[in-house]
């Protein structure tokens, strides 16, 4: 069962390493980090996990009281949304240059969150002999604890805490085979419309002000015996002027439901003359997270056809994302309720197809004939044997192949052999991940 991914902000003043901290805990360099203050303007978000709970790390520019300056006062509304939309607050402070006044105002606007907050006291290099960290007990949020973010010391118990006031994984009421449906995409495509034309009713608000929807909302629906439960996600209202922010709150929340869905319909506007930017960017998170997808056209109605049709638009999209050769299209008006019923189908077919197991004895007919087709290339003058492969894992379907050298296959030979599972089995609207190991493991 999946869990929902919860979410942790990390906020203070400028400079005090919250970039550096966030770089740690996901394990990467994901966040630009730098000694001047106010590097961190846009808010980095990523994966992490500890202890076996996984969650959503949030990293916000520095705050700044009573600045004049726009990006200032930008940078510090966004912080402030962050904490607003985290399960668990790091409150990260510089025990080098002690308790700053403005730690003590930031420190006290948390305090009306009524959200865990931990003070992380950044810079204390010299564990445990430190003690100049204790003084942020000033603060009266409870007892700090200390950390060198660029050397690691103390991450791991600070990350205990983190994991320790993350909210339980709750249980989803739905069936057991209940497929979860997550309708994302840009503001404004139309997947509210979608949605209330599925469900045959009004039970999400509909309007042309682009980000209506708040917040994702669960709605199953009974189809051929099984729940569908869809999530219609639009991320926040426009109820801040910062316009940047509702994307990036509205990328946190698709990024949630995407982790949570086993079928993703991607919204876009057809009558638009190309996918944006972050129609690719919805696509290939979905895609690399292996859940099924779905491409769907709306607004197919406002296409001029003498202009457009479908193959051509088509054509045009599979050849600029090759991966979406794999994954269906549907155009639909929901307007007008056009194809909209076939959406229905084409999730029970991909969740199907992403399920889907192959006996042993058949993936090693389909893999000898590759083999033979088109033997492996030498590795420094010695054949490459790949000796047989089985299927591993559904959902996403993945098969593992046991061959003398896993390193030494090249990218365009593992292709050749993804498309060659592809063709056998096509597995329509779902990623197929071949894994290499070595033929002692057998």
């Amino acid at each position: 069962m999946t869990e929902r991914l919860p979410v942790v902000a990390v906020v203070g003043r400028p400079n005090v390493g919250k970039s550096t901290f966030f770089n740690r805990v996901v394990g990467r360099r994901v966040a630009i980090v730098d000694d001047r203050p106010g590097v961190t303007r846009d808010r980095n978000f990523a994966r992490a996990d500890w202890a076996g709970r996984h969650f959503l790390i949030v990293d916000t520019g520095g705050i700044v009281e009573a600045s004049d300056d726009s990006m200032d006062r930008a940078i510090r509304e966004q912080a402030l949304l962050a904490v607003r939309e985290a399960d668990v607050i790091v409150l990260l402070v510089d025990a080098r240059e002690g308790v700053h006044p403005l730690d003590e105002r930031i420190a006290d606007e948390l305090r009306s969150s009524g959200r865990p907050v931990l003070v992380v006291a950044n810079k204390v290099d010299n564990l445990p002999d430190d003690p100049a960290y204790q003084e942020f007990w000033a603060l009266g949020m409870g007892e700090p604890l200390p950390v060198s973010a660029i050397s690691g010391k103390g991450s791991g118990d600070v990350l205990d805490r983190v994991v320790a006031l993350l909210p339980e994984a709750g249980e989803d009421p739905h069936p057991e085979d209940a497929v979860r449906v997550a309708v994302v995409g840009k503001p404004n495509v139309g997947k509210s419309s979608l949605v209330n034309r599925l469900l045959g009713e009004e039970r999400v608000v509909v309007s042309d002000v682009a980000g209506t929807t708040r917040d994702p909302v669960d709605t199953p629906l009974r189809y051929h015996g099984r729940t569908l439960v869809f999530v219609d996600t639009a991320g926040l209202r426009r109820q801040s002027r910062i316009k940047d922010s509702i994307e990036y709150y509205s990328t946190i929340r698709t990024e949630r439901v995407v982790h949570e869905a086993d079928v993703c319909v991607v919204v876009v506007d057809a009558s638009a003359e190309e996918l944006h930017a972050q129609d690719i960017r919805v696509l290939r998170s979905a895609w690399d997270a292996g859940k099924g997808v779905i491409l769907l056209a709306n607004k197919w109605d406002l296409v001029e056809k003498d202009t457009m049709t479908v193959p051509e638009w088509e054509k045009r999209v599979r050849e600029r994302i090759p991966f979406l050769q794999w994954v269906p299209m549907v155009f639909v008006s929901a307007l007008t309720g056009q194809r909209v019923r076939k959406v229905l189908d084409l999730i029970l077919e991909v969740d199907a197809q992403r399920r889907r197991r192959i006996e042993t004895h058949e993936v090693n007919e389909v893999l000898e004939a590759l083999l033979r087709r088109q033997p492996p290339p030498l590795h420094r003058g010695r054949r490459v044997r790949v000796k047989y492969g089985t299927q591993v894992a559904v959902a996403p379907p993945t098969f593992a192949l046991f061959t003398n050298f896993p390193k030494a296959l090249p990218e365009h030979y593992i292709r050749y052999l993804h498309n060659g599972f592809r063709e056998a089995w096509t597995f329509m609207g779902t990623p197929l991940r071949i894994r290499l190991r070595s033929g002692r493991d057998a």
